[in-house]
């Protein structure tokens, strides 16, 4: 079983310039039809993570639909702007 949500924090924590502040969630329990990752970084980092036009935040959903796909399972991948 692949673990997305280490993916995605190892992706994010490379992208942004306070690592420490990255926190990234998920429901990856057995049975879900569809796991859930949520990321969180500082404010002045969002920018940094969705891209322009979306294209980083883009690139890490991606990323992590191509992992559930060979496993045979469905990942979303937002971000939470607080």
């Amino acid at each position: 079983m692949v673990n997305y949500k280490e993916l995605v924090e190892f992706i994010v924590k490379h992208l942004v310039t306070q690592p420490d502040s990255v926190e990234v969630d998920g429901n990856e329990g057995e049975g879900e039809s569809v796991k859930k990752i949520l990321i969180r970084v500082a404010h002045e980092d969002v920018g940094r993570v969705i891209g322009k036009r979306g294209a980083t935040i883009n690139a890490i959903r991606l990323l992590a639909k191509a992992a559930a796909v060979k496993a045979g399972e469905r990942v979303d991948v937002d971000i939470v702007e607080d």
